[in-house]
């Protein structure tokens, strides 16, 4: 059995009881993603499956043989950040930097979903073909990633530039 993490087929565990965060952590060595709450209430463990969001701490590694695993260390690489922990850098978008590897993972993931159009609670119009990414969508959407510092200014500047009305609808096409 295997996973995909950031591009390397790693053995999957053979205890079929650790989570997919533990797995991450402690056995791929990619210390990135974060031990928040261990409870799936602080966002802190986000990573993405086949590009979608999901809370590591609340999955078991075994669920993930054969698909794709993307961390925060697979997002972007030292000299060339991805751009959106380019712009968590330039909006100072953390402060202790704990929950940023499961914001940005989660703001990724988000982008996805608008791209894709999945309504959240508060999108307005359900039939429409385009979503725009408004104050509220965006706050909505990124409700369930915690920031203890408080950095939520930073972070919100950082998303709305990188995945704006006009970046959002080029996604799209």
């Amino acid at each position: 059995m295997t996973i995909l993490v950031n591009g390397a087929a790693l053995d999957a565990p053979h205890d079929a009881r650790v989570s997919l965060l533990d797995f991450l952590r402690e056995t791929c060595g990619l210390s990135g993603t974060k031990k928040g709450c261990d409870q799936g209430a602080c966002g802190a463990c986000t990573v993405l499956v086949d590009g979608e969001r999901i809370l590591s701490c609340l999955s078991l590694a075994v669920q993930y043989e054969g698909r794709s695993i993307t961390t925060i260390e697979g997002l972007g690489q030292p000299g060339r950040l991805h751009p959106l922990q380019q712009a968590f850098v330039e909006h100072d978008g953390f402060q202790c930097g704990y929950c940023t590897p499961g914001q940005i993972c989660s703001a990724v993931g988000m982008a996805a979903e608008i791209a894709r159009g999945v309504p959240s609670h508060v999108t307005i119009d359900l039939g429409g073909e385009d979503i725009l990414l408004s104050h509220e969508e965006l706050r909505e959407r990124m409700s369930g990633n915690l920031c203890r510092c408080g950095a939520y200014n930073g972070i919100v500047e950082a998303i709305a530039e990188t995945y704006g009305a006009e970046t959002m609808a080029e996604a799209a096409e």
